[in-house]
């Protein structure tokens, strides 16, 4: 009821920004503004996050999609380092498909690379924001992510959700962790022991 009233909230606050974006990006990317891709939800169940495109769809001669760094617009760079493309997933809240804290919705592809303690993040309901997000985001390792996500599983609270919204507004303000060193956004997980 609380991520349902807030989400709400907030997206009624951040309607003309989300306008503002949906036109500048169609306009910007050439066709829709929207990203929309399968992730796995509470309990692994399958749902379709919904983001604003920082990158055009372009590929190579031989139709291969080209690295993120080719893709990405300057446009496009300035939405992602705010972490504007996230105001979309308020729809996702409102839905009750992700809540406003916990720990990322990451690719379906990963799910048989997890071991058990990493697959434990799944316990609880994606979330928008979460403590490995305001604990590095993009830039700490996997490993590191994923410690963090199941320490968050075992913690979760409301006090300890509060502090992670007021971290993520801090966060946002500065644009902090956004990428790893040498990443357009953070690298594909590999495996369980495999760092990024």
């Amino acid at each position: 009821m609380i991520d349902f009233v807030l989400s709400s909230l907030m997206f009624l606050i951040l309607s003309p920004i989300f306008i503002f974006l949906l036109v500048s990006l169609s306009i910007h990317h050439g066709g829709t503004p929207f990203f929309l891709q399968r992730r796995p939800g509470l309990n692994t169940k399958p749902f379709y996050i919904l983001k604003f495109k920082t990158m055009k769809d372009l590929k190579d001669s031989e139709g291969n999609q080209l690295s993120d760094e080719f893709r990405i617009t300057g446009f496009g760079k300035w939405v992602r380092k705010y972490s504007l493309d996230e105001i979309p997933q308020l729809i996702n809240v409102i839905k009750g498909d992700m809540s406003l804290v916990g720990p990322r919705p990451l690719l379906e592809e990963y799910l048989p690379l997890y071991s058990e303690f990493q697959n434990r993040r799944h316990e609880v309901r994606p979330g928008v924001s979460g403590w490995a997000q305001v604990n590095g985001r993009n830039a700490i390792s996997w490993e590191k992510k994923f410690e963090l996500d199941v320490w968050y599983v075992d913690q979760i609270g409301f006090m300890l959700d509060l502090k992670i919204l007021f971290m993520t507004l801090f966060n946002v303000l500065l644009g902090k962790g956004v990428t790893q060193k040498g990443h357009v956004s953070s690298g594909k997980f590999l495996g369980k022991s495999v760092p990024v």
